[in-house]
């Protein structure tokens, strides 16, 4: 297993975020492999994080990427009134992690923030993620994405490009 940098894990995670910011959806779309699983669990009434996307009640849940597919086409559409129009935002990442790696995947961790502007509003939105990314093709591809949205208290429906 050869050794995989911290800086290389950051370079992708900053990819994805530039995509999403620049609403440059196909190659955001690009960083998913097929299988890839996307997850926002909810927080209960106990302040604990639902664990099963499906018997509980999530923020978001993509089993496949054909559910963000499904849903980067109707932004890009029109199709979503959430998301027209489009909002602003600009995601910082901090605290990356590498938890664990082998020689075809690695799981991390890492603190985010997002500042969003639409109808001349700024909205925050900041957590925490974990990632599983496949390293065995060409290039990396997201296989897990499990987002924990530490502000869930939100005054606007929160979407993928929010996180």
């Amino acid at each position: 297993m050869s050794p995989i940098p911290l800086s290389w894990v950051e370079a992708f995670l900053y990819a994805e975020a530039r995509a999403l910011d620049d609403r440059d959806w196909d190659t955001w779309l690009a960083f998913y492999a097929p299988d890839a699983s996307f997850w926002m669990p909810a927080w209960d009434d106990n302040d604990k994080l639902v664990e099963n996307p499906q018997a509980e009640i999530s923020l978001i849940y993509y089993a496949k990427r054909s559910g963000l597919e499904d849903r980067v086409f109707r932004i890009k559409t029109e199709r979503s009134s959430a998301s027209t129009p489009e909002p602003r935002t600009s995601h910082n990442i901090s605290n990356v992690e590498i938890l664990a790696r082998s020689d075809s995947k690695i799981d991390l961790r890492f603190n985010w923030l997002t500042l969003s502007y639409r109808y001349k509003i700024v909205d925050t939105y900041f957590g925490v993620s974990f990632y599983t990314l496949a390293i065995t093709g060409e290039r990396p591809l997201i296989k897990a994405k499990k987002v924990i949205l530490k502000n869930d208290y939100i005054h606007h429906v929160v979407d993928v490009y929010h996180i």
